[in-house]
């Protein structure tokens, strides 16, 4: 239904910012699309009592005043779907930005109407279906060479079924010219390439799936010591400066998933122009083709209107779940969800209903469960597999943990990344927190890590870990008395923890070769640092001094493996090893 056959259903009365109540019509829906004012600005309804309609608006509303006319669309706030996402910069609500700044300028104006993808661009339908054949939600029509990476598949949209009576032949076609046509119980439905979807409800699916297979993201840290499984939720909690989006984005990059939407959540402009300007020019290592073939950016900067930023969230999400219904592993950038969690206070705040901790509305711990429980694997409606992993930044004021948004966040989520400012501060990347962080899906990954041959992983990350964590307990000692009060097997841990931290957990995003670590680039890493701590052991308890050990030439080159081996030169670290038996062997002999 469109706004013309709806026409004016109230007018305004009262304005507070994104916040707008007008009196009308009682036959406006809860969570309808509305357009206010001559310049047609684009509202939701969010609350209904009588004849009083309560919107918020995804615009700027300075200079909107009461007696403004309201607008039904009959619609709930949508996505489109079809071929043309890829390569795309949106903005909260899909208005597409390249084309917003060749109509308005740099700044968005206000009340432009555009459609989201590309009416006139052509597509090369390849039809997979034969005609007689009886279909249902999510069966594929047939596919679309979107980008070089990515094949675009046409799907029957989740809630239409029927026998299919026509379908196009091999062609290229527009998104709105018709590629089949089935007969339904409610007559003839003639379907194009292009589909809606409310972003409020989850797409459907078949089943849920039990995830384990590891979402590789080639750092370090993360792959080996606090996994994250495709279908898995993450959360990247830090302070201003320790490292968020840097993490995110070479998550983004480097990460074996299919697809990649990145949503700039009420980030700083400056930071969001930089992703921008540098996704077009990266190179996805996988395939040697732009990056950008494969990603949706959603921009929502922190001087946008602050109702959309609210509503990014949930375009991100239904993009990336049409993808995963394709068959897709989809990886989901949230940059940040307390940006996101700050606009719903500030509506909760206009609509003076009652705040919780720190103003927070009382229905924060609902909406953070909403979003993450859209994350997932899932067998989709045509039988295929595909999942969505969610990965939200957090911002906690000052770094503290425990304000709300953090510890609601941590409820959701199983696998937590939590950064450190002092890290940041130290040029150690990525900044995280060996000690604080955590992985729930450590058990589940086990079997993933045997398929692909490294059955010692479990005992090599519980083994270094554990030196880390004797290295934290013996650091409070040295700081009262320090190091060389320690006997020399605990100054080992101390020297092995400094390899393990240099030469393994730090990571140089910038390096050619450091900036993505390989699967078994990482475990023959792990195994020659641990294996050193265990000869090194061996002939300290010979009487050998640890200064002895330390003055070994192969103490620099573990540290530097990282940026002089590359990937695919990993045998190099077995040279590495056996240089280190040579050593050892021959100050052992000393201490016999």
């Amino acid at each position: 239904m469109s706004e013309r056959e709806i026409g004016q259903v109230g007018q305004v009365v009262w304005v507070n910012g994104p916040v707008v109540r007008a009196r009308g019509s009682r036959q406006v829906g809860m969570l309808e699309v509305v357009e206010i004012g001559a310049e047609h600005l684009v509202g939701e309804v969010i609350g209904l009592e009588e004849d009083v309609i309560t919107i918020q608006v995804y615009e700027e509303t300075s200079g909107l005043r009461p007696g403004a006319p309201v607008y039904g669309t009959g619609m709930p706030l949508s996505v489109e779907l079809g071929p043309g996402l890829l390569k795309s910069t949106f903005d909260g609500i899909q208005r597409p930005l390249p084309v917003m700044e060749l109509r308005s300028g740099a700044f968005i104006g206000r009340g432009v109407k555009l459609t989201p993808l590309y009416r006139r661009a052509e597509w090369k339908f390849t039809p997979s279906v034969e005609v007689g054949s009886d279909v249902q939600g999510g069966i594929i029509l047939g596919s679309v060479p979107e980008t070089l990476l990515i094949e675009h598949r046409i799907m029957v949209p989740p809630d239409v079924a029927g026998r299919l009576t026509w379908v196009a032949p091999p062609g290229t076609y527009t998104i709105e010219a018709p590629i089949a046509r089935l007969e339904t119980e409610d007559g003839e439905r003639e379907l194009t390439m292009l589909q809606r979807w409310s972003v409020r409800h989850p797409r459907p699916y078949a089943r849920r799936i039990l995830p384990s297979e590891l979402l590789v993201t080639g750092q370090r840290v993360l792959d080996t010591f606090f996994p994250l499984v495709k279908g898995g939720t993450a959360a990247i909690p830090g302070g201003f400066g320790a490292g968020k989006s840097i993490t995110q984005q070479q998550i983004a990059k480097w990460s074996d998933a299919d697809i990649i939407v990145y949503i700039g959540c009420g980030e700083r402009g400056n930071e969001m122009t930089g992703v921008l300007l540098d996704f077009p020019k990266l190179t996805d290592p996988h395939t040697g083709s732009p990056l950008v073939e494969r990603t949706i950016l959603i921009a929502n900067t922190s001087n946008m209107p602050v109702a959309a930023r609210e509503a990014s969230i949930y375009t991100g999400i239904t993009l990336a779940e049409y993808y995963r219904d394709m068959g897709y592993h989809v990886a989901l950038m949230a940059d940040s969800t307390s940006r996101w969690a700050e606009a719903l206070r500030e509506i909760s705040g206009r609509l003076e209903e009652m705040p919780a901790a720190e103003g927070f509305p009382a229905y924060l711990a609902a909406r953070l469960a909403e979003f993450y429980e859209r994350a997932g694997r899932v067998e989709t409606l045509n039988g295929a597999g595909g999942s969505v992993t969610i990965i939200g930044a957090v911002s906690p004021p000052g770094g503290d943990f425990s304000e709300p948004v953090t510890q609601h966040t941590t409820r959701f989520i199983r696998c937590f990344w939590a950064l450190d400012k002092a890290l940041a501060s130290a040029r150690h990347f990525p900044a995280l927190n060996w000690l604080e962080s955590y992985s729930e899906y450590t058990d589940m990954v086990t079997g993933w890590w045997r398929e692909h041959g490294y059955e010692e992983w479990h005992g090599l990350r519980g083994k270094a870990l554990e030196i880390l964590q004797r290295e934290n307990r013996l650091q409070q000692i040295v700081k009262l008395v320090g190091p060389d009060a320690l006997p020399d097997d605990q100054r080992l841990i101390l020297e092995t923890a400094r390899l393990l931290r240099e030469g393994f957990l730090q990571q140089d995003a910038l390096d050619e070769i450091d900036s993505y670590a390989a699967i078994e680039k990482q475990i023959r890493m792990l195994q020659v640092i641990l294996h050193f701590h265990d000869r090194a052991a061996r002939v300290i308890a010979k009487g050998c001094p640890i200064v002895v050990i330390r003055d070994q030439p192969i103490i620099n080159r573990l540290v530097r493996m990282k940026t002089t081996i590359s990937n695919d030169q990993v045998t190099e670290i077995d040279e590495v090893r056996q240089e280190l038996d040579e050593q050892m062997d021959e100050v052992e002999r000393l201490y016999k």
